[in-house]
């Protein structure tokens, strides 16, 4: 188990380790989009991983780190869906099971997910606290190992090979940006972009409604979320500490966007690149629409999160 910055060979070796686990999903572009943002956008539609969620790569890299005969407890992982789904069906594939610790007012269609990979689903509160302590627990109660959701070097190595696919595929990016929520994805994207393209600016974004990482890089230190009151569900958990310095490091800029502004990124993508994607995945492209004078006619990679939407609860 990783225990010191990931280096990039640990993030090749992740990519080995979980090749067999993973898709290597598309990049798909759009003339009619790069118009309305003035810029060349190139889409990692991670919302077609398994699970549905790039999620999927953390945790099969952390879950396949370990030894058979260390996989006999399972694992457990607090999550609003998308990490618990991974580590449910990575759990599953490695011969072993899963805790999954849920807030009560997560997605139906998350919970059914979890739920459809053979996972105990435990219930709690819907904040920070709660979730940290009905996990740890369940891990006191089982002996199960913890998956943490972000804050681990072997979730950031695995959440990097998004970014090291892309960066493989499209030649001559000037930056990449991706949703920030815990920071798994966006820590594991500014390492692979640090690595591979040492000049690539990275940028992330989170709602407005959820701005933690933008206030704690403004801070230089974290200023944890008062509120989670965000359509997207995948990004209201305040930054980790391992992604924060990784970021603070790396990442040249965070924005912020609206409720409003994600739901219209959202229902951009739908009808113009004819994918189906989350809000929590529409942040970034929003992020890209809000900064035109920023990205104005550059080559831009944009990584969508996930694709996994509670169908009768549409925000247009």
């Amino acid at each position: 188990m990783l225990t010191t910055l990931p280096t990039f060979s640990d993030i090749k070796r992740a990519h080995q380790r979980i090749s067999e686990y993973i898709i290597h999903t598309p990049v798909i572009t759009s003339k009619n989009i790069d118009e309305i943002a003035g810029c060349n956008l190139h889409f990692k539609c991670e919302n077609f991983q398994k699970v549905g969620a790039f999620k999927m790569r953390g945790a099969a890299n952390a879950i396949f780190s370990y030894r058979p005969e260390e996989r006999e407890n399972g694992f457990a992982c607090h999550s609003s869906g998308n990490h618990g789904q991974a580590v449910s069906l990575a759990s599953k594939l490695a011969g072993s099971k899963a805790h999954i610790i849920m807030p009560t007012n997560s997605s139906s269609v998350k919970v059914a997910a979890v739920k459809s990979y053979g996972a105990e689903v435990v219930l709690c509160e819907p904040n920070d606290s709660s979730r940290v302590q009905t996990c740890a627990n369940v891990v006191e109660e089982t002996g199960a190992t913890l998956v943490h959701p972000f804050d681990d070097y072997n979730i950031i190595s695995g959440q990097a090979t998004a970014c090291k696919e892309l960066l493989e595929e499209v030649d001559n990016l000037d930056a990449v940006i991706t949703p920030v929520g815990g920071g798994g994805l966006a820590a594991g994207t500014c390492l692979a972009a640090h690595y591979m393209e040492p000049n690539l600016d990275v940028y992330v974004g989170e709602p407005t409604e959820v701005d933690d990482t933008y206030n704690s890089l403004k801070a230089g230190k974290i200023i944890p979320n008062t509120t989670t009151n965000t359509i997207a569900d995948g990004l209201k958990t305040t930054i980790g500490e391992k992604n924060f310095k990784i970021l603070q490091e790396h990442a040249k800029e965070a924005f912020t966007v609206t409720e409003q502004e994600i739901i219209d990124g959202m229902k951009l993508i739908w009808e113009r690149l004819k994918i189906v994607i989350e809000p929590s995945s529409a942040v970034a492209f929003a992020s890209v629409l809000k900064n035109r004078k920023v990205f104005e006619g550059k080559n831009v990679g944009v990584i969508i999160t996930g694709g996994n939407v509670d169908l009768t609860k549409l925000p247009f």
